[in-house]
């Protein structure tokens, strides 16, 4: 597949994005940057939400678990659902009485100028290694199967991307990108659907066939019931509600896209909508992953995991056409986390750190020029990320910065949820202290958990890593830490800041009323 073909198919993509970014930031000025003027469609919002929520990751790594875990990542996907409602019905009721265009502004409210700072740089050192994270996968995909032939160097090409997404979010923010996610959604499913219906036929099979080969070879189970395991089902199911609660309700970039719609109404519409939408979108990716594996197996191929994908889809075994779909698809899927993790970082610095809205003594030109040289420095710092990903050449590296990205959110779960659910007040100067401990006891107990892992880490004696593998399993009785590492973290949060608190009369606590409906 000659990779000149494929580069021209991803230069047009970046045009189109280019064409609609100048049409869509005509005009356009802070707060079309920052909360897209509130005046986003819901619909749009919606749509453009499910690659957000996606990302190049999930295009690559959900269809590759299949082959290991069956459909046990939709046990998560239940969860997600559900976390969706709490949303939808506790949180933007919030964010929305308090018109808020940085959700971290309900932290100073309730607590302080610490617990709001606090609140607002973990989201932002959490969105940057989680982003780049994902733009480095994506990006390594790119090289490996077509830059790498052209002699590009990997610092070139994630330099040009990086520039490319500049360009087309510089100006308009949220309201470019509400229409730049519908676009790249609409490419990333329409990849999807076409590349399963693609092998489909391939190897002659109907979607009824196909599925019951998967059922013989063990690949569609969903619900796993061994509880000490880490994918038993309701640890995965309630983890998943917590996930999305967290690392979507408490996410400036992913409530900067919903609180841009117009009306409460809208938004809560806009968040069911992309929760349905999600379960059966997730549900293909599945269904690809067998039908890869399937394929595979049949052919003798021996890849798995996040090389499957890419590997049948753009080396020797299925058409030119497959392979370019494919790669629109997979830039699709990376552009809508990438492009608005760059915005909403931009935001959350120039409002939560900066104070811009607040700064009184600066016109709407210097708020510009401020939150514009932000926005060039956010995009270096995600340069830099990326090529510290490479340089580290680690493919786990993947596992443990999304990792790394659920123990900063345990601060925000817990610091939103005493404020939610509590009406005590606390000591605002030791709330950065309290969560500071809890990520550090979190990460502490999951090494414990992992003992084995971190034994080979540190490349321990074998009779010091015997006995520290003993001592874990002693300690956990053989009970595997899994996704709900990350309730644990916000448990801990809470726990630290009721014990920082004292019982106060009267708090304002805008979301109650909503609370007690729900």
């Amino acid at each position: 597949m000659s990779p000149y073909l494929l580069f021209s198919f991803v230069l047009g993509y970046f045009l189109l994005l280019l064409v609609v970014a100048w049409y869509t930031s005509r005009n356009s000025n802070n707060d079309s940057f920052f909360i897209g003027n509130r005046s986003s469609n819901w619909m749009l919002v919606a749509f453009g939400m499910i690659g957000t929520s996606l990302s190049g990751v999930t295009f690559v790594s959900v269809p590759g678990t299949v082959g290991s875990s069956g459909m046990q990542y939709f046990q998560v996907v239940i969860g997600y659902f559900l976390g969706y409602i709490v949303i939808a019905y506790v949180l933007l009721p919030l964010y929305y009485k308090m018109n808020l265009t940085s959700i971290y502004n309900y932290l100073s409210h309730r607590f302080g100028i610490v617990s709001y700072k606090t609140g607002a740089v973990y989201f932002l050192l959490s969105r940057t290694l989680g982003a780049t994270a994902r733009m480095y996968l994506v990006i390594n995909i790119l090289q490996i199967f077509i830059l790498d032939s052209m002699d590009v160097p990997f610092w070139a090409t994630a330099l040009v991307i990086l520039v490319l997404i500049l360009l087309y979010t510089f100006e308009g923010g949220v309201k470019t990108i509400v229409y730049t996610d519908m676009l790249q959604t609409s490419c990333m499913l329409i990849g999807l659907i076409v590349c399963i219906f693609a092998v489909l036929n391939i190897m002659d099979l109907s979607v009824g066939e196909a599925i019951n080969q998967m059922s013989m070879k063990g690949m569609t189970e969903i619900f796993n019931t061994d509880y000490k395991s880490p994918g038993f089902f309701l640890k995965q199911i309630i983890g998943g509600a917590f996930i999305t609660i967290a690392m979507t309700g408490l996410d400036q970039e992913m409530m900067q896209k919903n609180i841009s719609v117009r009306t409460l109404k809208d938004s809560q519409k806009n968040v069911m909508t992309l929760s349905v939408v999600l379960l059966f979108v997730n549900l293909l990716f599945l269904l690809m992953g067998g039908l890869l594996y399937l394929y595979a197996g049949a052919n003798g191929l021996a890849v798995k995991g996040d090389d499957l994908f890419p590997a049948i889809a753009l080396g020797n075994y299925l058409s030119t056409g497959i392979g370019i779909i494919f790669i629109i698809g997979l830039i699709s899927a990376l552009f809508p986390s990438a492009d608005g993790a760059l915005t909403a970082l931009t935001s959350s610095f120039c409002i939560d750190i900066l104070g811009l809205k607040r700064r009184e003594d600066l016109d709407e030109a210097a708020r510009k020029k401020t939150r514009l040289t932000v926005h060039l420095t956010f995009a270096i710092i995600f340069f830099l990320c990326v090529m510290g990903f490479k340089w580290v050449n680690d493919k786990s590296i993947i596992d443990v910065i999304l990792k790394v990205a659920g123990y900063t959110y345990g601060p925000l779960l817990g610091l939103f949820a005493f404020g939610i659910l509590t009406r005590r007040t606390i000591n605002d100067r030791l709330s950065l202290i309290v969560c500071i401990a809890a990520p550090l006891l979190v990460i502490s107990l999951d090494l414990l958990n992992n003992a084995e892992w971190f034994a080979g880490k540190l490349r321990l004696a074998e009779t010091t890593a015997t006995a520290l593998k003993d001592f874990s399993h002693r300690l956990f009785y053989g009970f595997r830490i899994g996704i709900e590492l990350l309730i644990i973290n916000g448990i801990l949060t809470f726990i630290g800041l009721w014990m920082i608190s004292s019982k106060a009369e009267a708090v304002p606590l805008p979301v109650m009323d909503e609370v007690k409906e729900l």
